[in-house]
């Protein structure tokens, strides 16, 4: 993403929530500009975007595991 900083790239799902939640309290403040509410938003909108492809990878790689061990119990 641009803007954003190599370590801020390089979050964990738990981090990305957690950056979301952040930005998310940000959004609540009724002082807050509009540009930068439309840019907080997007940011937050992309975390999540992040984070929920870090879920189904992990979804599909527990699900491969198990596959994997099924297969693994029926040879006995």
């Amino acid at each position: 993403m641009k803007g954003r900083s190599l370590a801020e790239n390089e979050l964990g799902f738990e981090e990305k929530i957690e950056a979301a939640k952040k930005i998310m309290e940000q959004l609540m403040d009724p002082q807050i500009p509009l540009q930068k509410s439309v840019r907080l938003y997007k940011e937050g909108m992309q975390l999540l975007k992040e984070a929920g492809e870090i879920l189904e990878a992990a979804k599909i790689e527990v699900e491969t595991i198990e596959k994997s061990e099924i297969r693994e119990e029926e040879e006995l």
